[in-house]
């Protein structure tokens, strides 16, 4: 008889891990507070005919998403189109604006125009970021954690000063650039890891050639097409989905749980996999067996959460990107509002997505898909009129970069998103966007363990565990709990 598994939530650490566990013959069964999968990644549709994607918009690292298919017999390209976008998005500085462009040549040759020299210190630095992918992306992360042991190969030893594990990222980055805007060109990534530049290891220059080497992609159809197939990929190995199901309680028996309750039925389960928030998950737990007290989170250092704003345009905008990143003020102004003082930022940047512009199936023709954000301390009071005074400040650095005016006007369609949305949501610890910074203090075995120590079938995945924060990352954790439960199987 088969074992069954039930994973908690349809993110996409919980789609990779059912996969996995179905393709191992296990009975799994997905249980997803919403109306589809996705968690973060979720995607709406409205009445004016726009489509929105909720959360995550940069594909980055198509290799690492593509082995998540071939493990499973098939290709991205069975289940959507995926294009490459040139340029790959623009930022937009005080001074001039960058479009980043495809080619890496091309990108050389910006560099070059900015700084004399740039050209070849960017070869040496992709060089060393490329190393930093293949070993970090293929060996580093792949790991449990359960110990600093798992690390002792001759492959990472060996690699151990060539990943600059040690060096923070803002001091590595100065070694090779002297122009404060090619600087912060290469610091933009390891934002999505969720600490100032100042406390990531210099390891994620890895991000870098994730990024700009291996090109920005976009789903057609947006980027909900990789959960879609990823939703797809798990089914077709057996697994089964439950929407509308929310996960009320946890029952234990032994240090064992013997079923959950969903939405007031008990249904057993011989292992369960946690893709739900992780400090949620433990406050359903008995405080003496918790892997981790109040105390502890309190302590960790979160990714930012951050104000979303869907807006569905009537007519189009000019001289806008698929991607445009908004850096006028100061960097490290807007960080040291998200981790120090914790308040809103007197002169954010921001980000913008315009999917219509390279997918005419997001908006009705002629009008515009607008997806705004600006990272916000976690925690943070969130009230309506503090959204809409951030909308305008947006609203207002958008048309005096593209010439457009009276923006607000144009709007036929709006939501926002922000802080309170991420805890009533995904019940997300201080209402956070993208779980756990990657410091090096919370990086591997600092990380929360994936197995409970004290419940002898419960484990987590997802982005407040290993390896991190991010999509491909998520990708792998799922992939990485699927196998411990294997592996105490056999």
């Amino acid at each position: 008889m088969k074992k069954k598994i039930a994973v908690i939530g349809a993110g996409f650490s919980g789609l990779s891990a059912a996969a996995y566990l179905s393709k191992a013959g296990y009975e799994v069964h997905v249980f997803e507070k919403h109306e589809q999968a996705g968690g973060r990644a979720r995607q709406f549709s409205t009445p004016e005919g726009f489509r929105f994607d909720m959360g995550p918009s940069w594909y980055w690292m198509p290799d690492i998403i593509e082995s998540f298919f071939s493990d499973f017999g098939c290709s991205t390209s069975d289940f959507f189109d995926l294009v490459s976008l040139n340029p790959q998005f623009e930022m937009v500085f005080d001074s001039a604006n960058f479009s980043i462009p495809e080619s890496y040549e091309d990108l050389k040759l910006l560099f070059e125009s900015i700084e004399s020299g740039a050209a070849s210190k960017l070869d040496k630095f992709m060089q060393s970021a490329k190393f930093k992918y293949e070993v970090g992306m293929r060996d580093f992360v792949n790991k449990p954690c359960h110990s600093w042991g798992e690390f002792l190969s001759p492959k990472i030893a060996f690699s151990a000063l060539k990943l600059d594990l040690l060096s923070n990222f803002r001091s590595y980055v100065a070694r090779y650039f002297l122009d404060k805007r090619l600087r912060t060109l290469m610091e933009f990534p390891v934002i999505f890891l969720g600490a100032s530049p100042k406390e990531i290891p210099a390891l994620y220059s890895l991000m870098n050639y994730g990024g700009y080497a291996l090109g920005t992609h976009y789903p057609k159809g947006g980027f909900y097409q990789l959960v879609l197939a990823m939703q797809k990929v798990a089914q077709i190995q057996g697994a089964t989905f439950h929407f509308n199901h929310n996960v009320e309680a946890l029952e234990i028996k032994n240090k064992n749980i013997t079923s959950l309750i969903i939405d007031g039925k008990k249904i057993a389960f011989d292992f369960v996999v946690a893709s739900a928030d992780y400090h949620h998950i433990e406050t359903l737990l008995p405080e003496d067996l918790k892997n981790y007290t109040d105390s502890y989170w309190k302590n960790r250092t979160f990714a930012p959460s951050c104000l979303i704003y869907y807006l569905g345009m009537k007519s189009t905008i000019p001289n806008l990107t698929h991607h445009t990143l908004f850096f006028e003020p100061d960097l490290d102004e807007h960080i040291a509002s998200i981790y120090g003082d914790k308040k809103w930022p007197e002169k954010p940047l921001f980000y913008v997505c315009c999917p219509s512009k390279t997918d005419t199936h997001v908006a009705p023709e002629n009008q515009e898909n607008l997806f705004l954000l600006m990272p916000v301390a976690t925690g943070i009071d969130d009230d309506d009129k503090t959204r809409e005074e951030y909308l305008l400040k947006m609203l207002k650095r958008l048309e005096r970069h593209t010439g457009a005016g009276n923006l607000y006007e144009q709007i036929v369609y709006k939501r926002s998103y922000c802080v309170r949305d991420f805890v009533n949501d995904y019940n997300a610890y201080g209402g956070n966007a993208y779980g756990l910074a990657n410091t090096l203090r919370q990086t591997a075995v600092w990380k929360p363990k994936i197995k409970n120590q004290k419940i002898h079938n419960l484990f987590y995945t997802g982005q407040l565990t290993i390896p991190g924060p991010g999509v491909p990352p998520s990708i792998i954790s799922g992939k990485i709990v699927a196998k411990e439960v294997i592996d105490l199987n056999l």
